[in-house]
């Protein structure tokens, strides 16, 4: 019997590529990208799994020509309106992690209100990486933690590896069992830098608009064929 991750997390890549290849727009391929994005959702819902990651939109894509980043705005505001049903019928909840100040009001608020529409959900957990960045989420951290060391709350004694995670966006988010990139790309990406420390990691060739449930279901075979020692030893070494 396969092993389930209880926390997957995935670095959606290869959009522009996929719509490159057909000599369409980039857009076309962020748009090919939600159907994966529902495949995904639904079967990690059905295998079980407890948390599902997606680097939706980094701090890096603000960089983007304006034309780009708005087409995702307005693809993301729409997403969360439509999805909001199924999701509910799923039993599955929304959350979002990353400087979502910095989004446009109105994402927000779409944002905001399939997190409240979804609340009360208790099967998979949802998180939306947006404005994300590994870096800035640590920086935020710290400026969280050395607030309370300031008011006097906790001294920088307190401060621990096992205790940091608190100052995180989402201290409930466990760390990633298992991390997933598409489009073959052997980078990280800024992505969950410091949960990601013993996550297994799975690197695929296929483009994002093509990882559906078959693709997802090899790379969770290929996690359950992995022994995880977490930096300690097996009987056989």
């Amino acid at each position: 019997m396969k092993k389930i991750p209880r926390h997957i997390a995935i670095i959606m890549d290869g959009n522009g590529r996929w719509a490159k290849k057909r000599g369409l727009p980039r857009i076309f391929g962020h748009r090919a990208g939600i159907e994966s994005v529902r495949d995904v959702v639904r079967t990690c819902s059905e295998l079980g799994v407890e948390y599902l990651t997606l680097y939706t939109f980094s701090s890096e894509n603000w960089r983007r020509p304006s034309e780009e980043v708005n087409a995702l705005m307005s693809m993301l505001k729409r997403m969360l309106r439509r999805e909001v049903d199924d999701l509910n019928r799923r039993n599955v909840s929304i959350r979002a992690i990353g400087r979502i100040s910095k989004l446009p009001e109105d994402v927000q608020k779409e944002l905001f209100s399939a997190i409240e529409k979804t609340r009360s959900n208790t099967g998979l957990k949802l998180y939306l990486a947006l404005s994300y960045g590994g870096r800035a989420e640590i920086v935020d951290a710290f400026k969280k933690a050395f607030d309370r060391i300031q008011k006097g709350e906790i001294t920088i004694e307190d401060l621990t590896e096992d205790n940091f995670r608190e100052f995180l966006y989402d201290p409930e988010l466990p760390d990633p069992d298992l991390l997933i990139r598409t489009s073959g790309e052997m980078r990280i990406s800024n992505f969950l830098l410091w949960q990601i420390a013993y996550s297994e990691i799975y690197i695929t060739e296929t483009l994002w608009p093509d990882f559906r449930k078959d693709e997802l279901l090899k790379a969770i075979e290929d996690f359950s064929r992995r022994e995880r020692r977490f930096g300690g030893v097996t009987s056989i070494d």
